[in-house]
């Protein structure tokens, strides 16, 4: 499908895509999105969505995290933020333990800035500087605040109960500012993907 040049100058102000992506949008066409599964740190920029009533908070840098848990966990539930910041919703990912008090890992070097039990569940929090907060429960941690974490460094175990009876399970969100953003945009890469037509070979 090719475009007008006004169109792909309106897919290049708007679309997620590098731009080195779309210096030739006249060439391009964009599939619905598919499965994910490749490094942060093959992508410059990633969706985000909140849960703080917008549907789209603008890109954030696709920072090169590391997964909280190894090995490489199934996501339970997704990203599911509420249309308006009072609606119901899914503010976080709920991402699979391997077993009970399984170890959870910093994604990120920052600083610890809450330690402590939230309602009924055991809560820490980083504070990856940026404006990016990330949130676990429930976990058991020994760290206190103003601890500085690098990545990789074991925050504490993780408890059951979170998913019912059944395996343990993690809770991971991810702030930026006072807005919720995906978690998984930070380990994989969530952009739609780009399909290229073939090249015209001439007669």
């Amino acid at each position: 499908m090719k475009f007008s040049p006004g169109l792909a100058a309106l897919l290049l102000a708007l679309s997620p895509i590098p731009a080195d992506s779309v210096a030739a949008a006249s060439q391009v066409s964009v599939s619905t999105p598919a499965s994910a599964s490749a490094s942060a740190s093959d992508s410059t920029l990633v969706p985000a969505s909140t849960g703080r009533g917008t549907p789209r908070a603008g890109p954030v840098p696709a920072l090169d995290w590391s997964w909280p848990l190894s090995p490489r966990p199934a996501v339970l539930r997704a990203f599911d933020p509420p249309d308006r910041p009072w609606l119901s919703g899914h503010r976080g990912v709920d991402i699979a333990a391997a077993h009970d008090r399984a170890p959870l890992i910093s994604p990120a070097a920052g600083t610890v800035s809450f330690v402590g039990t939230v309602v009924d569940r055991p809560v820490i929090t980083i504070d990856h500087g940026n404006g990016l907060r990330s949130s676990f429960e429930p976990v058991a941690s020994s760290f206190t605040a103003g601890s500085a974490v690098a990545e990789g460094d074991v925050l504490g175990q993780v408890q059951a109960g979170h998913c019912g009876p059944g395996p343990p399970c993690l809770h991971w969100g991810v702030r930026r500012g006072e807005d919720y953003v995906n978690p998984l945009a930070f380990v994989m890469d969530l952009r739609p993907s780009v399909l290229l037509q073939p090249l015209d070979a001439g007669p």
